[in-house]
C-alpha cells in the first residue's frame, strides 16, 4: 500500500514522524490526532479558508495566559510602547528617558538590549538569568503558576513591536540568544508550559514594527540597526515578517499563533504563505492549531480577537478576547495597578457565555519576577475554576448568554467589569442536556432566573437542580423549583452564602436535550423558524392537502409562518403549524434534497425532530426517522421548497427560532 492510499489520519502520522525527525523536534510530537480539515493547503484564500478555525481543544479550553515581557520591561515606565514614545519629543516617556538615561540620540533603545549605564551609574540591560544560574527567572515556576491559575494554554510574546526576537532567530540578529540574556526564551517557555500539560501559544506583534512603530527614530546607517528599527524597505520587511513566523512555527510547533494588528498592511501573498505553511505543518504534526487575528485574515479559517473586550451578546463563529491584568499597561511598570479578581473572573464567565475564550496578559518584571499582586489574582481565579470549572471548561454557549443589569462587552476596549448577583450567565454541556446558570454574586433565599419563565421555555423535562458545592464534583440538592411567567424560582440553601465564592452556579439537568428557548409548547406560544442563509421562514402554505411540501417565505405575520414546538419528553419535538394543525414530516425519505412535507400528527418517528444547538440561537432540526435535517438549500426565493439534507456545517442547515 502506498502512503497516498492510506487514510488521512495515517498519512498525517507518517508525515508527523518525518517532519519531527527532520527538525529535531520529536519530543514535541502530539499524541492525539488532528480530526478536521484538508490534508494539505495552498497559499490561496479558497484553500486556507477550509481550515477549521476553532478546534475542540480550543473551544474546551476557555482560558489562556500570555505575557508582555521583554526589553521594554527594563525602563518599567509608561507602558510597552516605551521604545516608540521615548523618541517622541515632549512625551512623558521622552522626558523620563532624558532625565534617567540621556537623550535618545545618544542613549538609544538598543542600549537596553546590549547594556549601558544610566545617568546614576546603574548598569541596565534586559538580561534575565535563570534561577539555576543565580537569577530570578524560573520558567518552570511560571508554568506551574499558569496551571494553578486554571489556564489551559499559555505562552510568551515571542516578539513585540520593538523588533526583538525572544528566540534564536536566523533572520533577525536582534534576538535573545545573540544579545541580552543569551537564552532561547521561547524554547524555555515551550518546554516548561508543555511540561505542565498545557497547550503552547506564541504571540507576534511584528507587523507594526515596520508600519509606524519607529517612525520617530532617525534613519540608521548600521544595516543591523535598520533591521531592529524596521527601516529596510517594504520588500525586505515583508519577507522578514514571514521568515520570523516560519522560524517560530517550525522551531516550536505552537498550538496557537496569536497576532496583533496591522496584518492588513502585510503583503497578501505573505499572509497566505504563512497560513498555508502553518496549516500544512499542523497536518504533518498531526494536531489541530489555531491562528488568531485582529485584521488581515478572516473568520473562515481563523479566530477573530477582540482587544480588551468582547461582544455585548452571543456571537458566532467562535472568538477570542485578549485582556490584561492591568488597565494602564501590558508590561510591568513601576506602580502598576491591577483590575480586581472579581472583575477579571466575571469577565471570563461573561465571555465564555457569549461563545468565546479569554486570553489574559500578565506583566512580569525584567528580571523574571512575577509580582506577588499578579500571582494572587491568578491563584484566586484558579481557586474558583478548580471548584466550579465544570460550568466553564468544555461547555458551549446556549441560546441566551444570560440576563442582568450590568452591561458587559460591546466591542473592543470595553474592558473587564464586575457583575452583580442579579447578573446570570448561561453555559451548557456539549451534549446539550445540562444548563449551567452562574450568578455573579449570591442571591440568598430565592434565586429567580427570569429568562427561564413559563412564556419562554417548557421545563417539564427538568429532572434536577443543584448548587455546585465548594469542592469540585460535589453538589447541594435544591428543592424542586417552581416556574411562572416571572421566571424559574430556586430556593437556595440559606440567605447567606454557604461558602465564599466570587460567583455561584446552579446546575439544571434535563431528561433529554435542553428545551428550546422561546418555544415552551404551550397552547398560546408560537415561533417563527428562519433559515440562517436566506432569512426566509418555514411556511406551511396554508390550508393545503396532507403531504404538501413545506416552503420558505418572507415573514409577514401570517399564521402559515407560525409553528409550535411541542416537547415529547424523549429528546424530540413535534412541529405544528398554526394555520392547518399539521406537523412537519420527513415522509421517511433520507435522500439529500428530498422535500420536507406535512401531514396530520400520527406519532411516527418521521414526525419527531431533535433540536441541536449550534450557538447564537441557531439550531439543526434533525428528523428522528431519517437522521437528515431541515435545509433551505441555499435558496433566497420566496416560495422555494424546504428540503432534507445530511447535517453539515452549512448555514443552509441552520435555523433560528424566535417567539412571535
Amino acid at each position: 500500500m502506498s502512503s497516498s492510499s492510506l487514510p488521512l489520519s495515517r498519512r498525517r502520522l507518517l508525515a508527523a514522524a518525518g517532519a519531527a525527525t527532520a527538525f529535531g523536534l520529536l519530543r514535541f510530537a502530539p499524541r492525539a490526532a488532528a480530526t478536521d480539515g484538508p490534508g494539505s493547503y495552498t497559499a490561496s484564500w479558497s484553500s486556507v479558508d477550509q481550515h477549521p478555525p476553532a478546534p475542540a481543544w480550543f473551544q474546551d479550553a476557555k482560558f489562556g495566559i500570555y505575557y508582555h515581557w521583554g526589553v521594554f520591561s527594563v525602563p518599567a515606565f509608561g507602558n510597552e510602547w516605551y521604545p516608540r514614545t521615548m523618541y517622541i519629543g515632549g512625551s512623558a516617556e521622552n522626558r523620563h528617558h532624558i532625565a534617567t538615561y540621556g537623550d535618545p540620540s545618544a542613549w538609544p533603545y538598543h542600549n537596553f538590549i546590549d547594556g549601558a549605564r544610566d545617568k546614576a551609574g546603574n548598569y541596565v540591560q534586559f538580561a534575565p538569568r535563570l534561577v539555576s544560574q543565580g537569577g530570578r527567572f524560573d520558567p518552570e515556576a511560571w508554568a506551574r503558576l499558569f496551571k494553578a491559575a486554571g489556564a489551559r494554554f499559555a505562552g510568551p510574546v515571542a516578539e513585540h513591536h520593538d523588533g526583538f526576537s525572544m528566540w534564536n532567530s536566523r533572520s533577525n540578529p536582534w534576538n535573545s540568544v545573540q544579545h541580552g540574556p543569551k537564552l532561547d526564551l521561547v524554547g524555555l517557555h515551550a518546554q516548561a508550559i508543555r511540561g505542565q500539560g498545557l497547550k503552547f501559544m506564541a504571540s507576534l506583534h511584528h507587523a507594526y514594527n515596520f508600519n509606524g512603530y519607529y517612525d520617530h527614530v532617525p534613519s540608521q546607517s548600521d544595516p543591523t540597526l535598520r533591521i531592529l528599527y524596521g527601516q529596510q524597505g517594504s520588500a525586505a520587511e515583508n519577507k522578514l515578517w514571514y521568515d520570523k513566523l516560519v522560524e517560530v512555527i517550525d522551531g516550536y510547533q505552537p498550538d496557537l499563533v496569536w497576532q496583533d494588528f496591522d496584518l492588513h498592511l502585510v503583503q497578501e501573498s505573505y499572509r497566505l504563505q504563512f497560513l498555508a505553511h502553518y496549516y500544512n505543518q499542523a497536518v504533518a504534526w498531526n494536531k489541530d492549531v489555531v491562528a488568531t487575528y485582529k485584521d488581515g485574515l478572516n473568520n473562515k479559517g481563523e479566530v477573530f480577537d477582540f482587544e480588551r473586550g468582547g461582544p455585548a451578546g452571543l456571537l458566532t463563529p467562535y472568538w477570542l478576547t485578549d485582556d490584561s491584568i492591568s488597565s494602564s499597561s501590558w508590561c510591568y511598570t513601576v506602580g502598576i495597578g491591577y483590575y480586581s479578581t472579581q472583575a477579571l473572573l466575571h469577565s471570563l464567565i461573561d465571555r465564555v457565555s457569549k461563545g468565546g475564550n479569554m486570553l489574559l496578559n500578565i506583566a512580569p518584571m525584567a528580571d523574571g519576577t512575577i509580582p506577588s499582586g499578579q500571582q494572587s489574582i491568578l491563584l484566586a481565579m484558579g481557586d474558583w475554576l478548580s471548584r466550579f470549572g465544570e460550568a466553564v471548561y468544555g461547555t458551549r454557549s446556549w441560546a441566551s448568554y444570560g440576563e442582568g443589569p450590568t452591561k458587559m462587552g460591546g466591542g473592543s476596549f470595553s474592558g473587564p467589569v464586575a457583575g452583580k448577583p442579579q447578573d446570570i450567565r448561561f453555559t451548557r454541556s456539549r451534549d446539550n442536556k445540562v444548563l449551567y446558570a452562574t450568578a455573579l454574586g449570591w442571591q440568598g433565599g430565592t434565586m429567580t432566573i427570569t429568562t427561564l419563565n413559563s412564556q419562554q421555555i417548557n421545563l417539564s423535562s427538568l429532572t434536577g437542580a443543584e448548587l455546585l458545592n465548594n469542592t469540585a464534583g460535589t453538589y447541594i440538592d435544591l428543592p424542586a423549583p417552581t416556574q411562572d411567567a416571572a421566571g424559574l424560582h430556586l430556593t437556595m440553601p440559606s440567605s447567606n452564602p454557604p461558602f465564599s465564592a466570587l460567583a455561584y452556579t446552579v446546575k439544571l439537568t434535563f431528561s433529554g436535550e435542553i428545551p428550546v428557548l422561546g418555544a415552551p409548547g404551550g397552547s398560546t406560544t408560537w415561533v417563527k423558524i428562519a433559515n440562517a442563509t436566506s432569512g426566509l421562514v418555514l411556511d406551511s402554505g396554508g390550508n393545503v392537502a396532507s403531504g404538501a411540501n413545506l416552503k420558505q417565505w418572507n415573514y409577514d405575520g401570517s399564521t402559515n409562518l407560525q409553528w409550535q414546538l411541542i416537547d415529547l419528553g424523549n429528546g424530540y419535538h413535534r412541529i405544528v403549524n398554526r394555520t392547518n394543525g399539521m406537523v412537519a414530516d420527513s415522509y421517511g425519505n433520507s435522500a439529500n434534497g428530498a422535500p420536507a412535507r406535512q401531514q396530520a400528527w400520527n406519532g411516527g418517528n418521521n414526525q419527531q425532530w431533535s433540536l441541536t444547538s449550534l450557538g447564537g440561537n441557531r439550531y439543526q432540526i434533525v428528523n428522528r426517522g431519517t437522521g437528515t435535517a431541515l435545509d433551505g438549500s441555499g435558496s433566497t426565493t420566496a416560495g422555494s421548497t424546504t428540503v432534507m439534507w445530511t447535517p453539515n456545517s452549512s448555514t443552509n442547515n441552520a435555523w433560528t427560532i424566535a417567539a412571535v
